[in-house]
C-alpha cells in the first residue's frame, strides 16, 4: 500500500540574504538579518544554497531562481505586511544590529543607532564614493570626544536589503568609524518593532 507522507511544517526560506565575506567556494553570509555564518559551496541553509563563490562575487539559489551577489550586497525575496518592503535584523552579541547594505550604490556595513539624527559616515567612505561632502553646509557634530566639524550631504540612495530610500540626509566626518551609523533620517521613515534580539523595519513611504 502506497504512504503519502507530508510535512508536518512548512520549510523556511529567507526573506534577505546579505554578502559580508567572500572567498573560493565558500561566503560569509547574513540571512534575514541573523549574524553572518560561513557557507561553502553546494550547502543550503535556510532554503539559500551557495552554488559558486570566488573573492569577487557569489552565486546562489533563492526561491529556484540564481542571484549574484558582490561583496556587502543583498537581496530580499519577499516583503512585510500591506506589501512594503521590510527586513529584520538580529543583535550581534554586544546587542548593536549591523547589517550590509549600500549608499549610492556602494557598498557599506551599516550600525543601526536611534541616537544618530542622520546617516553618519566617515569621509573616508565619502570620497571611495565620490561625494563632494565638502560642498555640503558645514555644522557641528557631538560625538564621545567633543564637538568636530561636520557636512551635511544629500545621499542619492540609502539601501538595506530591499528597503531602498532616496534623497536621504547624511552627515560626513572626518574621523574614523567602524561602520556606517544608519540614523533617524533612515529610520524615521520606518516601523520599527523590537522582538527580544530582533529587530523589523517596515518602509512607511
Amino acid at each position: 500500500m502506497a504512504c503519502l507522507l507530508l510535512p508536518l511544517s512548512a520549510p523556511s526560506f529567507a526573506t534577505s540574504v546579505g554578502v559580508v565575506g567572500l572567498f573560493r567556494d565558500k561566503a560569509m553570509v547574513s540571512i534575514d538579518g541573523s549574524p553572518p555564518r560561513l557557507i561553502a559551496a553546494g550547502q543550503t541553509v535556510q532554503g539559500v544554497r551557495l552554488l559558486s563563490s570566488s573573492s569577487d562575487s557569489a552565486t546562489f539559489e533563492i526561491d529556484g531562481k540564481q542571484r549574484t551577489l558582490a561583496m556587502g550586497q543583498s537581496f530580499a525575496s519577499s516583503v512585510g505586511g500591506g506589501g512594503k518592503p521590510s527586513i529584520t535584523l538580529s543583535a550581534d552579541p554586544s546587542g548593536h544590529f549591523i547589517t550590509p547594505g549600500s549608499i549610492n550604490g556602494s557598498s557599506v556595513v551599516f550600525l543601526l543607532d536611534t541616537g544618530a539624527s542622520s546617516v553618519v559616515l566617515p569621509a573616508s567612505e565619502a570620497k571611495r564614493m565620490g561625494i563632494d561632502y565638502k560642498a555640503g553646509q558645514v555644522m557641528g557634530a557631538s560625538t564621545a570626544n567633543g564637538v568636530i566639524p561636520a557636512w551635511r550631504v544629500s545621499l542619492g540612495s540609502v539601501r538595506v536589503g530591499n528597503i531602498n530610500l532616496s534623497q536621504v540626509e547624511g552627515l560626513v566626518v572626518e574621523s574614523s568609524m567602524p561602520a556606517v551609523l544608519l540614523g533617524m533620517s533612515f529610520l524615521n521613515r520606518m516601523d520599527m518593532r523590537r522582538e527580544g534580539q530582533s529587530m523589523t523595519l517596515t518602509q512607511r513611504y
